[in-house]
């Protein structure tokens, strides 16, 4: 059984004014780095092997949580909005209108303009977790909120349509758990950094 401890990126600018990330490579704010830099990551998983998204805001978080040189990782990536990214969701919604609702009622396979659906992220995650299973050593992984959600999706069979599941506290971390048959399950979610 491999234990992956996922954590979400502190804020962004971005983040803050509602705005659409997904591969756009935006920094920490200030306040993102003041409220990463107060996190640790819990003691049993003190071992733990570190890998991160390749987007600076998830490396930045890594580092000022206590690892200098994470492992970069590309399946770690948010969900690539394409035409979207740099547009807040109120926009879309009052730009697309119909279209855009019935886009965001396909759950799994919403996907944006040019970009991903939260299924292709599932499917690299997915292969990505597959490949690390190794009874011995748990992994931090430093993702994105789409990357988080689709995993949840994946361990719970949460279709992405109507509400999750359960909560999510973006502040804290979310223990999945894969065995050897590559069954993927949530272990405990909103576990306090």
């Amino acid at each position: 059984m491999t234990y992956f401890v996922m954590v979400r990126h502190g804020r962004t600018e971005w983040n803050a004014a509602g705005r659409i990330q997904g591969h756009t490579d935006v920094p920490l704010s200030e306040e993102g780095r003041r409220q990463v830099s107060r996190q640790r990551i819990p003691g049993h998983y003190k071992n733990a092997r570190w890998v991160s998204s390749p987007l600076v805001r998830a490396v930045q978080t890594a580092q000022l949580m206590g690892c200098s040189d994470p492992e970069l990782e590309r399946a770690l990536m948010e969900m690539n909005w394409g035409e979207w990214e740099g547009l807040t969701l109120s926009d879309l919604r009052q730009r697309h209108r119909n279209a855009m609702r019935h886009n965001e009622d396909r759950g799994l396979d919403f996907r944006p303009t040019g970009g991903e659906s939260p299924r292709d992220v599932q499917e690299r995650v997915m292969e990505w977790m597959g490949k690390k299973v190794d009874a011995s050593t748990p992994v931090v992984a430093v993702t994105h909120k789409g990357v988080i959600r689709a995993t949840l999706s994946k361990a719970t069979g949460w279709d992405m349509i109507g509400p999750p599941p359960l909560v999510l506290d973006w502040t804290c971390a979310h223990v999945f758990s894969m065995d050897e048959n590559k069954f993927l399950k949530l272990s405990m979610a909103n576990v306090p950094l």
